[in-house]
C-alpha cells in the first residue's frame, strides 16, 4: 500500500515534469544570434501542453495540429512522462522489497546489542585489572557467564548471517554504551540478577528477555536511533519484537539442538516476495479498470472525492480477489478493512467494507472471481 502511494504520488512529479519539458522546448534560446519569437513561442507552449493533456486524460493523440514542432514537442513529452512512470514503477516496487528485507537487518542487529553489551562489560573489566584496584558500582562480569547470550552469540548461524549482511553499530555503538552506563547497570532487574549466587538457565532467559522488553525496545534514545535508521520503525518494530522474542527463547530452552538456526524472516520468503511483487504489479497496471469498478460501484459519490488511500485500498483488494484464487474473499475484505483503521481516515472503515461486500457479491455473481485451493469451504 505504501509502495503504490508512493508511486502515485510520483506520477503527479512526473506529470509536472513532462509539462516542464515542454516549456522547455519552447524557451527563448538566449545564446541565439537570432531575434527570438516570444509571442510565437509562447503560443506553441500554450498549444503542445493543451495537446499533451488531452492525451493525458484520454491516452490518444489525435490532432488537426499542423505546426510540426508543437507537435514533435508533444510527443517527446508524452515519451518523456511514460519513461518516467517506467522508472518510477519499477523503483518503487524494488523499494517496496528493499524495505521488508531491511526489517530481517533491523532484527539482526538488535540481537547484535547483546555482543556490543559483552564488548562493553570486558572493556570495562580490563580497565579494572589495569588499575588495581576495587571499582565502584555493580560486578557486571557475571553477566558475561549468561548462558542464552553466550549460546546466540557462539552460534553458527548469528555469525554467519551478522557476517554476510554485515550488519554493524559502527558509530551508533555510543547510544548502546549510554544505557548501558545509565541505565542497565542501574536497573533493578539487572541489579537482582548479578546478585544471584548460581543464576539458573531461566535466570538467564528472563534477564535477557527483560533488557529487551523493558530496556531496548523502549528507551526513548534508542528508539529515536531505531526511527532513524528505519523511517517504517513503528510499524517494524512488532515485527523485530516478535522474531527477537521467539529467537531468545529458542536459545534458552533445554536441551539446545547442537544447531540451532536464526528465525526467517518469515516461513516462506520467496512465496511471500512474489506475492506482493504481483500485487504490487498488478495493482499498478490494472488500476483503471480498477478506477472504473470503483466508479461504477460508487455511483451516489463523486470517484474523485474519494480519498486516495482509499481509492488504492479498494484497488489492491480487487486486485488480491481476481488473481489470488486460494484467498477466501471474507479474508480479503477483511484484512483491508484492517488496514483502512490502521492508515486511512475514521469513516473509511465502513465505506471501505460497504463498497468491498458489494463489489464481492456483483463480481462472484458474474463469475469474475473464482476461488478454489485447499481449505476453501465456499467460494464466498
Amino acid at each position: 500500500m505504501q509502495a503504490i502511494y508512493a508511486y502515485k504520488q510520483a506520477v503527479g512529479s512526473d506529470y509536472l515534469l513532462a509539462l516542464d519539458h515542454i516549456s522547455e522546448d519552447f524557451a527563448p534560446d538566449l545564446n541565439s544570434m537570432e531575434v527570438q519569437d516570444r509571442k510565437l513561442l509562447e503560443g506553441r507552449k500554450q498549444i503542445a501542453t493543451l495537446l499533451f493533456k488531452e492525451w493525458h486524460e484520454t491516452k490518444q493523440f489525435e490532432t488537426e495540429e499542423s505546426d510540426k514542432e508543437t507537435i514533435d514537442a508533444v510527443n517527446r513529452a508524452i515519451v518523456y512522462y511514460q519513461n518516467l512512470l517506467r522508472k518510477d514503477h519499477t523503483y518503487y516496487g524494488n523499494q517496496m522489497l528493499s524495505a521488508v528485507e531491511r526489517i530481517y537487518d533491523h532484527y539482526l542487529g538488535t540481537l547484535q546489542i547483546l555482543e556490543v553489551l559483552m564488548s562493553l562489560i570486558e572493556e570495562e573489566e580490563e580497565k579494572k585489572e589495569k588499575r588495581f584496584t576495587a571499582a565502584s558500582g555493580p560486578d557486571v562480569k557475571r553477566f558475561l557467564q549468561n548462558r542464552v547470550v553466550q549460546r546466540l552469540l557462539h552460534s553458527k548461524s548469528y555469525q554467519q548471517h551478522i557476517i554476510r549482511r554485515n550488519i554493524s553499530w559502527g558509530s551508533d555503538i555510543s547510544e548502546i554504551k549510554a544505557v548501558y552506563k545509565n541505565i542497565l547497570k542501574q536497573d533493578e532487574a539487572f541489579l537482582h540478577y548479578l546478585a544471584l549466587p548460581e543464576p539458573t538457565l531461566e535466570d538467564d532467559l528472563e534477564i535477557v528477555k527483560h533488557i529487551f522488553k523493558n530496556i531496548i525496545f523502549k528507551e526513548k534514545n534508542l528508539q529515536s536511533l531505531f526511527e532513524e535508521q528505519d523511517l517504517n520503525w513503528v510499524e517494524n518494530k512488532a515485527i523485530v519484537k516478535s522474531l527477537v522474542n521467539k529467537t531468545i527463547k529458542i536459545f534458552g530452552e533445554e536441551p539446545l539442538e547442537e544447531e540451532v538456526q536464526l528465525l526467517d524472516l518469515s516461513a516462506n520468503w520467496e512465496d511471500d516476495k512474489a506475492f506482493f511483487e504481483e500485487l504490487y504489479f498488478h495493482t499498478v497496471q490494472e488500476e483503471e479498470r480498477y478506477e472504473a469498478m470503483i466508479a461504477e460501484s460508487v455511483k451516489n459519490w463523486d470517484v474523485e472525492r474519494v480519498a486516495m488511500l482509499d481509492k488504492i485500498i479498494l484497488k489492491m483488494a480487487l486486485c488480491e480477489m481476481h488473481i489470488f484464487r486460494s484467498i477466501p474473499v471474507k479474508v480479503t475484505i477483511n484484512e483491508y478493512i484492517e488496514i483502512s483503521k490502521l492508515y486511512s481516515t475514521p469513516k473509511s472503515k465502513q465505506f471501505i467494507n460497504g463498497v468491498l461486500d458489494k463489489m464481492a457479491q456483483d463480481l462472484t455473481t458474474k463469475g469474475e472471481i473464482r476461488k478454489s485451493g485447499r481449505g476453501l469451504i465456499d467460494n464466498k
